[in-house]
Parts: C-alpha cells; sequence; structure tokens
C-alpha cells in the first residue's frame, strides 16, 4: 500500500497538538458533522480504509487543532498526519483513499499528472458550495447505502449460470453434430480438416486451434459435445470451476471451427468471449466484473450503431420491427401477435430499441443506479425479443451479462440472505500472486484494445496497421467478438420447401423441426436450442444455391436417405425407401389472418418459382 506521507509537501500545522502527537498514531480525516453529503462519503471511505485512517467532524476535535482556522474546517475536510502536517480539500480525499486497495492512483494522478490537481480542486470547490444539491445528485446516482460494492456474489452466481449458458451450447449441437459434421453429416469435419492442411500447412493448428486435429472420429466428436456438457455441469456445480471452464473454452472452440458453416453465427464468438472472461472472473472479481461490462457495453451499442451505419431506410424512418416479427429466422408463436401490434406502436418501439441500444449501454459504466437503470432496460429489451424470437441461449446470455451491472447489496435482496451466504462461501478460490495480476491486467489491456479495434472496424474505420495486427494474432482464439444483428432488415419472408419424388410426377414435403413449412403448424418454442440447419435454411433463401456448396450436399444426402442427415428433420416422407428425385421450391410466407387462425391456419404462402431443380444420383 502506498505511503501518503514520506517526501508529500503537506502543510504543517502549528502548535502544540503536533509536538504531542504519538509517533504511531493514524492520520485523521476532520470533516463537516453537519453536513449530510460530507457524512455519507465519510461513511463511504471508512468502508474503504478500515482502521488505517481515523474520523472525526470538526465539531467535535477543532479545538484540538489551532493551528487550522474553524473557517478551514468549514470549508474543507482536512487531512491531518500524526506528525501535524496537514492537507485540505480534494487533496485530503485523495490522500484518504491512498490506505484503501487499488485506490492510490488518485493520489499519484493528483500529484504527477500536470492540470489535475487544479482540476480536482475546482470541481471540489463547486461542490463544497452546494452540498445539498450534491448531496441530493449523490442519493439519485448512489442511493443510501454507502457501502462500497462487493461481487463475490455477483462473481458465484454469475459463474453457475454461465455454467448453465455452456451446458446448452454443448448438448444442442451435441444431438445435431453427426448430422451436419460427422462422417455422414452435410459437411463431414474429415474433408474440412484436409482442405485446411492442404492449403495452410502445418501452421494449420495455429490457424484453427481445435482437438479434432489429433482425432476427428465421429465418436470424437460426439465426446467433444458431450465432455463440453459435463464440464459445464461441473461449473454450475462450482466443482473445479477454473479447470472446467477453461476445458469448456478449449472444447467449445473446437466445434466452433470443426462446425464449419454451421457454427458461423455472432452468438457462438459471443459465447466463446464471455466464457473465456468467466474464467478471468474466477482468478480476480474485480477486473473480471470489469470485463464483462465491457462486452455487454459493446455487444448492445453495435447493435444499435450497426443499424444505423448500415443506412437502411427501414431503420432510419422506424419502419424496420413492422417486417421483422414475420421476417426474422425463427419466429416463436408469439410473433404472430406482435406483428399484428398497431404501426404506431411498431414505430415507438423501434425508437425505444434504439434507445436501449444507443444510450443506455453508455451508463454501463455510471454510478451505481445509472447501471441498474441499464440493467433493467437491456433486461425489458432482451425479454421481448425473447418472447417474440428463437434465438437459442444468445438473449439468455445478453440478459446474464447484466448480472455484473448489479452489486452483491442489491442482488442479496433478490435470493435472500441465506442463499447469498451459501453462494458466496462456496467461492473459495485462491487469489492470484503479482506475476497473476499483471497477466490478467494484460489481458484485459489486451482485450480492452482489440474491442476497439473491431469496433472501428465495424464502423467502416481502417484502424493502424499495428493495431490490426495485434487483432489478428489473437483472432484464432476468438477472445473478441464482432457484433450487431440485423443491420438491414428483411421485409419479406421467402422459405425453400424441400420435395422429393419417386417418380418425377409425384412430389412430397419434407418437413424440418422449426422452420415454416406446413402451413398449419404453429411456430415451435426452440429456446435455448439452436437448430442449426433451420437457421441456414433461412440464409439460404437470402441467396444462390449456387453459391452455397453446403446445400447441394444436403440435397445428395437426402437423396441417399442417409439417417444421420434425416434425423435432422421433423418428417421424412421416405424413410422407407429413398426418393429417385429431390428439388426446393421458392415460396413467399406471410402470416394468416385472425380468421385464419382461428380455423388453425398459422401461415399463407405464395409460390415464387422453383429454387433449386430436381437432382437425382448418379448412376455408376
Amino acid at each position: 500500500m502506498a505511503n501518503p506521507e514520506g517526501s508529500i509537501d503537506v502543510k504543517n500545522i502549528p502548535g502544540p497538538p503536533s509536538a504531542n502527537a504519538a509517533p504511531d498514531s493514524k492520520p485523521l480525516l476532520v470533516y463537516d458533522g453537519d453536513c449530510t453529503f460530507c457524512t455519507f462519503w465519510v461513511r463511504y471511505w471508512q468502508r474503504l480504509t478500515g482502521p488505517a485512517v481515523d474520523y472525526h467532524p470538526y465539531q467535535e476535535v477543532a479545538t484540538e487543532y489551532p493551528g487550522i482556522a474553524l473557517a478551514e474546517f468549514r470549508h474543507a475536510s482536512q487531512y491531518i498526519t500524526a506528525d501535524g502536517r496537514y492537507a485540505g480539500g480534494a487533496e485530503a480525499t485523495f490522500r484518504v483513499l491512498s490506505h484503501a486497495r487499488r485506490k492510490e492512483f488518485w493520489l499519484t494522478l493528483y500529484q504527477r499528472l500536470p492540470g489535475f490537481a487544479a482540476f480536482s480542486e475546482f470541481v471540489y470547490s463547486i461542490i463544497a458550495a452546494h452540498r445539498s444539491a450534491a448531496y441530493r445528485v449523490t442519493l439519485a446516482l448512489w442511493g443510501k447505502d454507502y457501502r462500497p460494492p462487493q461481487y463475490e456474489l455477483v462473481a458465484a452466481l454469475f459463474t453457475r449460470l454461465f455454467g448453465l449458458i455452456y451446458l446448452s451450447a454443448f448438448a444442442s449441437f451435441g444431438v445435431q453434430a453427426l448430422g451436419l459434421i460427422g462422417s455422414h453429416g452435410i459437411l463431414p469435419l474429415t474433408g474440412m480438416l484436409n482442405g485446411v492442411y492442404n492449403r495452410i500447412g502445418p501452421d494449420s493448428f495455429f490457424e484453427m486451434p481445435m482437438v479434432f486435429w489429433l482425432n476427428a472420429s465421429d465418436f470424437m466428436i460426439q465426446a467433444v459435445c458431450w465432455a463440453g456438457a459435463v464440464f459445464s455441469l461441473l461449473v454450475v456445480l462450482n466443482l473445479l470451476p477454473r479447470l472446467s471452464l477453461f476445458l469448456c473454452f478449449v472444447l467449445y472452440l473446437s466445434l466452433f471451427y470443426a462446425g464449419n458453416v454451421f457454427m458461423s453465427y455472432q452468438w457462438d464468438t459471443f459465447l466463446l468471449e464471455a466464457g473465456f472472461l468467466t474464467l478471468l472472473l474466477n482468478f480476480t472479481t474485480r477486473p473480471g466484473i470489469w470485463l464483462l461490462r465491457w462486452l455487454l457495453f459493446r455487444f448492445m451499442f453495435m447493435s444499435g450503431a450497426v443499424k444505423l451505419l448500415s443506412g437502411d431506410p427501414n431503420w432510419w424512418n422506424l419502419s424496420a420491427l413492422s417486417y421483422h416479427f414475420l421476417t426474422q429466422p425463427l419466429p416463436t408463436p408469439l410473433a404472430w401477435y406482435a406483428a399484428r401490434l398497431p404501426a404506431q406502436v411498431l414505430t415507438f418501439a423501434t425508437g425505444a430499441t434504439f434507445v436501449v441500444e444507443l444510450v443506455l449501454p453508455f451508463l454501463i459504466f455510471c454510478p451505481r443506479r445509472m447501471r441498474f437503470l441499464a440493467g433493467f432496460g437491456i433486461l425489458f429489451l432482451e425479454s421481448l425479443i425473447l418472447i417474440t424470437g428463437n434465438y437459442n441461449w444468445f438473449n439468455l446470455q445478453a440478459m446474464l451479462l447484466c448480472l455484473p451491472l448489479f452489486d452483491d447489496a442489491a442482488l442479496e435482496k433478490l435470493v435472500g440472505h441465506r442463499a447469498a451466504g451459501w453462494l458466496t462461501a462456496r467461492r473459495r478460490l485462491k487469489g492470484l500472486q503479482k506475476p497473476g495480476r499483471i497477466t490478467v491486467a494484460i489481458l484485459g489491456a489486451v482485450i480492452v484494445f482489440c474491442g476497439l479495434v473491431q469496433m472501428d472496424e465495424r464502423a467502416g474505420g481502417e484502424p493502424p496497421a499495428i493495431a490490426q495486427g495485434i487483432t489478428s494474432a489473437i483472432s484464432p482464439l476468438n477472445l473478441v467478438g464482432s457484433y450487431g444483428l440485423f443491420a438491414v432488415m428483411t421485409t419479406k419472408r421467402n422459405e425453400i420447401i424441400i420435395q422429393g419424388s419417386a417418380d418425377g410426377s409425384h412430389w412430397r414435403d419434407y418437413e424440418f423441426k422449426y422452420k415454416p413449412g406446413d402451413v398449419s403448424r404453429a411456430p415451435p418454442w426452440n429456446i435455448p436450442h439452436q437448430p442449426r440447419l433451420d437457421w441456414q435454411m433461412w440464409f439460404a433463401a437470402l441467396d444462390s444455391p449456387n453459391d452455397l456448396p453446403w446445400f447441394w450436399r444436403f440435397i445428395q444426402k437426402l437423396l441417399e436417405n442417409d439417417p444421420a442427415v434425416t434425423s435432422l428433420l421433423q418428417k421424412n416422407p421416405f424413410a422407407d425407401k429413398p426418393p429417385l428425385f429431390v428439388r426446393a421450391q421458392f415460396y413467399e410466407y406471410t402470416y394468416s389472418s385472425s380468421a385464419e387462425k382461428a380455423k388453425g391456419i398459422w401461415w399463407r404462402r405464395r409460390p415464387l418459382g422453383l429454387y433449386f431443380p430436381a437432382a437425382s444420383l448418379r448412376k455408376s
């Protein structure tokens, strides 16, 4: 801890009191006991400094220090050392904080940063002249609780809940993995690995770090998925949390690369970045809390920024939500009702979305109550998205990231004193030594820096080459993601309906588990599951099949009636015998009317033509 005494030049108090001071006495802060603003912050500082500093109102001790005029006590707090030196105003505040852990930098800034001392004293004089107003501002920003915020309960609960997010992701991919990337899947992993190695060579591991370079068998794919699920459960149970979180990150990073186009979503990089920060959180709490807040800020702010930066008129004229509930990839049943809201309500909701995404994120770095406001606002928006759209664990993770905006005192009111004590008592983590703290500090600085670079690039900027080089160097680990969904709003919903035929004349529809198909089927719920083939079909409808190699492979697998791939579907009309032909029709879908829905009809569809011509297997 920094020593505020020593060579520091402060005023000397003339008179006997300093001469009689005991050599082992503690420094003293003398404040105005009649000032509610002063009393609030003194109580706060007492919690920070503990027994290192004594605090007394000048009304009780002023007579003991005749060398300090009563007017000085009334004007500003006075920091008095054991050997009779003193300082007042902002300097006194920073000297008190120098006795608190990790607060010494304020005094360093005051002493060494040009202009900081003068500015601090100027701000202090304004506050001192308007103490009643300053107290009201204090209550508005921090509330009546003068205790310094603690985050052990927040960290303990966040880690366990994040284990559930990991569990959802691993289990979700596990039930689809063989059909997507298995040896009989749409895009076999072995083929991808061979292609990458032929192109990159021995550096392939560093470009795409994953355990599958050791073994890419179907057994290994399943082992990675379900081992990840087991380690996720260990995180939930707080068993070997650091090791479990590390292994979860390594295993999911492996699946991220192995998944090819089926793992090309922002929520996968979002999960990896949050997973790594959760690992850091379990080494050092406060830096971890701040880095998670930084992630939430980037995620929310860039979600709003990309909408405006794209120039899409539907976002600029606030009409985007008039389309969104219909055209989003996998709507929930409630999306049908949301799409029928009055135009004025949808316009207002679009504007409110911008407020939450572009304004509230800045409150993340503000005092306590402002952070709470940001947290509640983001939670409300994410809840509305959650009930109207199937975005797997994406919104759940965004909501969980609001937890670090609160503190233990606030959270304890929610979970109860008993549960709070149980959670924190089991968070027995050994603190880091100095080399470990330095490592975390460097990692944190790199993550913040690369996050700024990513934001600049996403906004169309060109960061310096050295900044891009640093970002590229760590990019294979996916520690920092680039965020911002729905930059351009889709205004029509086109669906691909795949059909098979045994004779080329009579066609029967394949039905997917979650994407729209049968007009009589209600949009299903699938949160927190991520049906990756269904999602790819939504993107395929926005593209040409000629640009989608995976789509050709999918058609081939249907012609082969491969059970690994057909298991990804809800209905296979050729379960007993493979079809001779497979084709894909194109339809425009809209929601049904109220009268039609009352009869069990959820969709209307209009044929647009052929998306993919009839194909058959070549005869050998």
